[in-house]
């Protein structure tokens, strides 16, 4: 009894101490977006005056920083712009990557190995190495910066590598031959074996990079940064550049916006959130 006890005490203790450092990390996680929340609701005079106390400790609360944000970034138009860009390329990758990897594993001769060690190999090719040159050709030689087509291009190009990889795997190790097979015994060509019968298999990793691809298409800044100058174009990560003058910048507004670019992601994650989990634990079970 005494050693249960004792071991029953211990056991205890360590999930007290175990809880208590998941809430230390988690406020350590969540402080800095409070900061913005809390900045986003105060007057400009307030943000510098002390930027870190709370809203009942101030006087002026107001919810002018989100109307100005919202007119000031033309939030509909960025909002529009984003949407675009991220739906086209997700399912322009998805689809793209899924093809190629299913290609590359059901095709094992020396051109897949060869075209899958280079994908494999750009991937620690930092994209600060290649974007001056990338700039200089498709801005100066051929003269197609400026495009939404052309970023959607790029965002294309730079995930398919991950991407491809992903499937691979996934492929390689969890879609059966038989099933192939099967479907050709049945009169399936290859196109319709791989849209009828692998395609649906691989749910749980396109449920993945659907939402690993979609959050870094709607959350970059550097590449629309040096694709796009149009303002009818900009994307949201780009709008909420304006809010910075040559000499000072306008906090409150800048917090508001950023909130309004984060809301959209997490209303789409409060929809799918049963799909979201479903799609990452399958994954991870497969």
């Amino acid at each position: 009894m005494n050693k249960t006890t004792i071991g029953g005490t211990k056991r205890k203790a360590a999930n007290l101490l175990a809880m208590a450092g998941l809430v230390i990390v988690f406020a350590a996680y969540m402080f800095p977006f409070l900061m913005v929340v809390i900045n986003a609701l105060k007057q400009k005079r307030d943000i510098i005056k002390s930027p870190f106390s709370w809203l009942f400790t101030i006087k002026g609360l107001s919810f002018d920083n989100f109307v100005k944000a919202f007119t000031q970034m033309d939030f509909l138009n960025a909002f529009k712009n984003s949407l675009i860009v991220t739906v086209s390329a997700t399912l322009l990758v998805t689809l793209l990557a899924a093809m190629l990897a299913y290609y590359i594993v059901r095709h094992n001769n020396g051109i897949s190995k060869i075209t899958f060690s280079l994908m494999v190999a750009s991937m620690i090719i930092p994209f600060q190495a290649i974007m001056i040159p990338l700039v200089s050709i498709y801005g100066g030689t051929l003269n197609i910066l400026n495009h939404r087509a052309t970023l959607i291009f790029m965002h294309v190009g730079f995930s398919m590598t991950m991407s491809v990889f992903m499937f691979h795997g996934f492929i390689k190790g969890s879609v059966p031959v038989a099933l192939e097979e099967a479907a050709y015994i049945d009169g399936c060509s290859r196109t319709q074996t791989f849209f009828k019968i692998v395609f649906p298999i691989l749910k749980p990793i396109i449920s993945t990079m659907v939402i690993l691809n979609s959050l870094a298409f709607w959350n970059d800044f550097l590449l629309p940064s040096l694709v796009l100058t149009d303002k009818k174009l900009l994307t949201l990560p780009l709008s909420t550049y304006s809010f910075y003058g040559t000499y000072s910048a306008d906090y409150g507004t800048i917090m508001a916006g950023l909130l309004l670019c984060v809301i959209p992601i997490l209303i789409l994650y409060i929809v799918l959130q049963k799909q979201i989990i479903s799609g990452v634990v399958a994954g991870a079970v497969k």
